[in-house]
């Protein structure tokens, strides 16, 4: 067994009971000192010997105070690297934390973890949001039942099919179902990996975040990562970029227009011309397999549609695109493929309550950005997606398979599509799942278990 217990890692509370926790690893030479051993191995050709006796002679924090002030470079800090573990967050808040194209991490998914038992964030904290938020939980309990229940009826468990893996697969199914009532106040934790430089450039945005609870993290973060690694987290401030991106974070963060097509190619500037150099390339290429980063070079498209908030979350994951930031309202509707999969008494009470709550969410008295908390992820939300063509072709091929969220699979097929029809002149051929959408007793096989866990 690992002993543990030495190891010290640094641990800022959340108001709501969540925590901010920086993993020491228990290395010899932590991410501080190693990156300081790369910098200086940029400014001689003594070899790292001579840096790492002075290591060992001075120990890694006087070694820091020696040597790393003077530098001035942001690169040093790529050099180095941490994990974060954020318990007790709002969906809202892990999805601002992993709005960043370097972000690395994981967050507990809606699709494979009962949720039933999390709390629900109320940052308006009366009576009457304590009680909205339960109508929403009841249904979520409740039709987490109903639905395997109807699932079990509508795809029988075949007999080489494992028991096992085929309740974990109903149970999935079911989970991707009844996730749409879940508000996107629901707490999830996530685990944020990524080296000091990035972690200092999204905490100067994140802690002028519209939400009060991102910016509590932001400050929470930043406090632990200056215990752990002062001599990187310890800086100045400048006030007029401060400024800056609070008027921009206050201002423009959010993505809200007042209309929005279901689906739309509104721009495309890929240039023809320069993307036939690359025609034997894009025929030649195999399944699996991406395309040449270099080829982005041809341009970008854009893309505008409407998705569920709860799919969105996985189509953000995607880095080598920009997104915005959908503000959660009930503007566009709920997704009606949801609604779709309910049995029909479960649907009508569905359809009650959504009803019920919309007209009941302005007396809460919430702005725009604290409504989010009290809306479920299945209300529809307008995306506008930005990339080039590696990256959109790699949404597309990746997001339209049959193990995907149907609601997701959708628009990937789009994509496909409009990819298809515009460029296959050109020579891109793509590689698609065509299978229809179906019930898979292998979604039971996409977790992370224990081995003994596994094996029941």
């Amino acid at each position: 067994m690992t002993d543990l217990s030495t190891l010290s890692h640094t641990v800022r509370p959340l108001s709501g009971g969540g925590k901010v926790l920086v993993l020491d690893t228990g290395a010899v030479i932590g991410p501080e000192a190693e990156a300081m051993l790369q910098a200086l191995h940029s400014r001689s050709v003594g070899g790292i010997s001579n840096h790492l006796q002075v290591l060992a002679e001075k120990g890694a924090e006087k070694f820091m105070s020696t040597f790393y002030v003077g530098y001035g470079h942001k690169s040093i800090g790529d050099c180095g690297s941490a994990t974060i573990f954020i318990e007790g967050i709002s969906l809202l808040a892990a999805k601002a934390i992993q709005d960043w194209p370097l972000y690395s991490g994981q967050e507990s998914s809606t699709r494979y973890i009962d949720f039933s038992q999390q709390p629900f964030i109320d940052p308006v904290g009366t009576p009457a949001s304590v009680e909205f938020l339960a109508r929403w939980r009841a249904l979520y309990l409740d039709g987490l039942s109903l639905m395997q229940e109807e699932l079990t009826r509508r795809f029988p468990r075949a007999p080489e099919e494992k028991e096992g893996i085929y309740r974990k697969a109903i149970a999935a199914r079911a989970f991707d179902t009844m996730r749409s009532f879940l508000p996107a106040g629901a707490a999830t934790n996530i685990a944020w990996h990524g080296n000091l430089r990035q972690f200092a450039d999204k905490l100067m945005v994140l802690r002028h975040h519209p939400l009060g609870e991102v910016q509590e993290i932001a400050a929470a973060v930043d406090a632990a990562l200056a215990e752990q690694f002062p001599s990187s987290f310890c800086i100045e401030r400048f006030q007029s970029t401060e400024t800056f991106n609070h008027d921009f974070m206050q201002s423009n963060y959010y993505f809200n227009p007042s209309s929005w097509p279901v689906f739309e190619v509104t721009a495309d500037h890929i240039d023809h011309t320069l993307l036939r150099e690359y025609s034997t390339t894009l025929r030649s290429r195999p399944q699996k397999t991406e395309l040449p980063k270099q080829i982005a070079e041809c341009g970008t498209m854009e893309f505008r549609f409407l998705l569920d908030f709860g799919s969105f979350r996985d189509l953000q994951r995607h880095r080598a695109v920009t997104q915005r930031m959908p503000l959660l309202t009930t503007r566009f509707g709920f997704h009606p493929w949801y609604l779709g999969e309910f049995p029909r008494e479960l649907r009508e009470r569905a359809l009650a309550l959504l009803h019920s709550q919309e007209i009941a969410l302005p007396s809460l008295g919430a702005t725009p950005e604290i409504a989010q908390y009290y809306i479920p992820i299945g209300y529809q939300t307008a995306n506008r997606l930005t990339g080039p063509l590696p990256a959109l072709l790699y949404i597309a091929e990746l997001r339209s398979t049959r193990f995907v969220h149907p609601t997701l699979r959708e628009r990937a097929r789009q994509m496909a599509s409009t990819l298809q029809d515009r460029f296959a002149a050109d020579g891109l051929v793509l590689h698609l799942d065509q299978d229809a959408d179906r019930f898979d007793v292998r979604r039971g096989e996409h977790d992370i278990v224990r081995r003994e866990a596994a094996a029941a």
